[in-house]
């Protein structure tokens, strides 16, 4: 067994080591370069874009509800604990790699949403179909790599970041604050989700839709509090972040010190995990929206990334390095717990706050992903496998109370990090789509402009 396990934590390392790492960025910074900037120079539009209704009747929900079930996905446990692993593994300067790492994983966002809503289809219940499936299928022209995507994306779903880390991350956090056995946690836990997801997208998206937008400002609000209470210190914490990325961090208390290789590696690893740029799973999400216009939705399908890790993830870094948390002997879920009993000189106040965020985080990860697993089936097997999947998936997230298998854990990590990999072919292979496109759309946008201003 453990020979097993050591196994799997090599091919786990060789996943998620450099070779992918550097075709994730390296797909964010040449798709920055080729479309001129975009994510800078059109950021304040997606984020303008996001809030204007789209008038076409092409789509099963609108684009900000397409939006914030992507984000239900993504705005998880990887904001307060995945952010805590990067700075305990790579020192302060991590977080300054996520940001680099989301700046340009916003334009990979961009053109895999783009892409999504551009080769969409209709199944025969009139749903939407979308996202790198069919992208690989009918835009590359390749079965082989649709079908790959989907099966890791799959497991993924059942087995990685959509159940188990979600189910014990909700059952830890009730039971540690409120004192709730992790029977009647399990319990309730099961009859929601089972409520919400087996009405489908629209109803997946209005709980995302009224959920993700208030948890997202209410844990913004609880780091704010901690940031102003040691504002004295803001400006030396960004300096030592900045600093820390290109130089050694000496060990200092609990931190055992880091190189900046380990900086750069755990600061990108940890901020593509949060955000999920390039993995594939937010245009399964974008393919759904109500528009016209695939440019509009890859614009308002940016944004997510942007407000997971620029702002989320640095809320929860800057709260840990003004803390002095980074330097404790705690980690994960602990180290963030104890920033925020340090930060609001409170051991009661601040551990409820971190338990209420990651309570409301997992429980709409395990929804997004519920509905990303749907499509997978969807293009695997058809329509009539959807209801066998989602009692299945039901089925998942009551056993996940009872499961503590360490091998779990490594063998989500390892399928989350290929799903990647076929969906990075497809970008590369479509790049030229994804620039033609984008051209055309700003010269009409422009060519409005122009004609109102003559009119």
């Amino acid at each position: 067994m453990n020979n097993l396990q050591s196994l799997l934590q090599a091919i786990d390392s060789f996943v998620w080591g450099p070779p992918l790492l550097i075709l994730l960025v390296g797909t964010g910074v040449y798709f920055t370069f080729k479309l001129g900037l975009l994510q800078f120079r059109h950021l304040p539009t997606a984020l303008k874009l996001v809030f204007s209704k789209d008038k076409s009747s092409n789509g099963d929900v609108s684009s900000f509800a397409a939006l914030c079930t992507a984000l239900s996905a993504t705005i998880g446990t990887g904001n307060i604990v995945g952010v805590a692993t990067a700075i305990k593994l790579g020192g302060p300067g991590a977080l300054f790699w996520m940001w680099l790492a989301a700046l340009f994983g916003m334009a990979t966002k961009y053109a895999e949403c783009l892409l999504a809503v551009k080769y969409r289809k209709v199944d025969d219940k009139g749903q939407m179909l979308g996202g790198p499936m069919y992208y690989l299928r009918d835009g590359v022209g390749s079965k082989f790599l649709a079908t790959m995507f989907a099966v890791f994306a799959l497991g993924v779903a059942c087995f990685g970041i959509g159940t188990f880390p979600q189910v014990n991350a909700i059952l830890d956090a009730s039971h540690i604050s409120f004192g709730i056995s992790r029977e009647i946690s399990a319990s309730v836990l099961t009859l929601l989700v089972a409520f919400v997801t087996l009405g489908g997208i629209k109803s997946i998206a209005k709980v995302a839709g009224k959920v993700v937008p208030t948890m997202a400002v209410f844990y913004v609000l609880a780091c704010l509090s901690v940031i102003i209470m040691n504002a004295d210190q803001l400006g030396a914490a960004i300096q030592l972040v900045v600093v820390s990325a290109f130089t050694s961090t000496a060990a200092t208390g609990g931190f055992v010190g880091a190189s900046i290789m380990l900086a750069i590696q755990s600061g990108i690893a940890r901020g593509v995990f949060s955000n999920e740029s390039g993995l594939g799973s937010a245009p399964m999400a974008a393919a759904a929206a109500k528009t016209d216009s695939c440019v509009r939705q890859g614009l308002i399908s940016m944004t997510g990334t942007f407000i997971d890790t620029i702002i989320i993830c640095t809320m929860t870094g800057l709260a840990l390095i003004l803390t002095g948390a980074w330097q404790s002997d705690f980690a994960g879920a602990a180290m963030t717990t104890h920033a925020f009993a340090v930060g609001l000189n409170s051991d009661t106040l601040g551990p409820l706050l971190v338990s209420i965020g990651l309570i409301f985080f997992a429980f709409t990860t395990i929804l997004g992903w519920n509905y990303y697993g749907e499509r997978c089936v969807v293009f695997l097997m058809g329509t009539k496998a959807v209801l066998p999947y989602k009692i299945i998936f039901v089925g998942l997230v009551a056993s996940g109370a009872f499961l503590h298998l360490d091998m779990i854990w490594i063998i989500a990590d390892i399928v989350n990090g290929l799903m990647a990999v076929p969906n990075l072919i497809g970008l590369v292979l479509l790049r030229n789509v994804v620039i033609e496109e984008t051209k055309l759309y700003f010269a009409a946008t422009s060519k409005n402009k122009h004609d109102a201003v003559i009119a």
